[in-house]
């Protein structure tokens, strides 16, 4: 949030919002537009650029009678420009000959006498070297419950690795495959790989749920014709006497056309990694519990050592 006030002023004088996009991603060397749209007719729209451990610094204002743009700090027309959109009431603020420099976020702001600045929500932008055609969307891989953690546990665990997607900005829900609650997930952090991001969900499922198909629901704006990828893992069938290592784990992608494409995974060799990945998390769990035991330890000496030194 750029200051209290702002949204303080904003349940003061509702009369004027201010709408913008949430994320714009420009290639860099080239320009990016971002628009303001408000809900009402104003004077001046001002913008703003916000870097991470700097405060706010304005860019510019345009008179919305299309006379003039001021711009501030010695700016050039050559790299930040602004114009009325299509709208009566909207901005577009062009930034031109992109650097790495010229992320963060943009804000556009706009007040008229007797009110307060109001700002719009802000328009992340995000400079990449990649080519806006290039794919970027998440490229899943999934994981099946290994047949130790059922033995042991009475669950299993749907693990869905996503990589090579750009931006970093992406939504992960878990559902049943026909039904509508959102179910309780887990998420590691995103983390950058060169120039893309990975990152991995899963989803524990109790015993009396493993007769049942499960998906991953998958929202990022790279997604092909900007639908939702949904990762649809098999059932576990615990009555089964077939082991399901031996069934071949899948996954299933939604495109815009519809049409679903399946990648055969080698069922043996995912039982393996599966089982692998288990007993490596269990080693690291029992080796974080005993370094937690062994620093209890040495603190409580240190203190019943320190309340000796005192008493003596």
């Amino acid at each position: 949030m750029l200051c209290p006030l702002a949204f303080l002023c904003a349940l003061l004088f509702p009369a004027i919002s201010l709408e913008q996009p949430s994320m714009v991603v420009a290639q860099a060397g080239r320009s990016a537009t971002l628009w303001c749209k408000a809900s009402t007719k104003v004077s001046y729209i001002h913008w703003y650029h916000h870097q991470e451990g700097a405060a706010p610094k304005r860019l510019l204002r345009l008179d919305m009678s299309g006379k003039f743009v001021q711009r501030d700090g010695g700016l050039k027309a050559d790299k930040v420009n602004a114009k009325r959109g299509k709208g009566s009431n909207s901005c577009d603020l062009s930034v031109l000959k992109l650097e790495k420099s010229d992320e963060g976020v943009y804000y556009c702001a706009a007040w008229e006498a007797h009110s307060c600045t109001l700002f719009g929500a802000g328009t992340l932008l995000r400079v990449t070297a990649k080519s806006p055609d290039e794919d970027t969307s998440p490229k899943p891989t999934i994981f099946l419950p290994s047949i130790v953690e059922r033995k042991l546990h009475k669950a299993g665990t749907y693990l869905c690795l996503l990589e090579d997607f750009f931006p970093d900005v992406i939504k992960i829900d878990w559902k049943e495959k026909n039904g509508r609650v959102i179910l309780k997930s887990q998420q590691g952090d995103t983390m950058k790989t060169n120039d893309t991001y990975m990152k991995y969900t899963w989803l524990t499922v109790r015993e009396e749920s493993m007769g049942k198909e499960h998906k991953c629901i998958i929202k990022h704006e790279k997604n092909k014709g900007g639908v939702d990828q949904e990762i649809l893992f098999p059932s576990i069938n615990t009555e089964s006497s077939t082991p399901p290592s031996i069934t071949p784990a899948y996954f299933m992608s939604k495109n815009h056309s519809e049409t679903n494409r399946w990648l055969l995974l080698d069922p043996l060799q995912l039982q393996l990694v599966n089982t692998s990945a288990y007993y490596t998390y269990l080693l690291l769990f029992v080796k974080s519990m005993v370094y937690t035991v062994i620093t209890a330890i040495c603190l409580l000496g240190r203190a019943a050592l320190c309340d000796n030194g005192k008493s003596s």
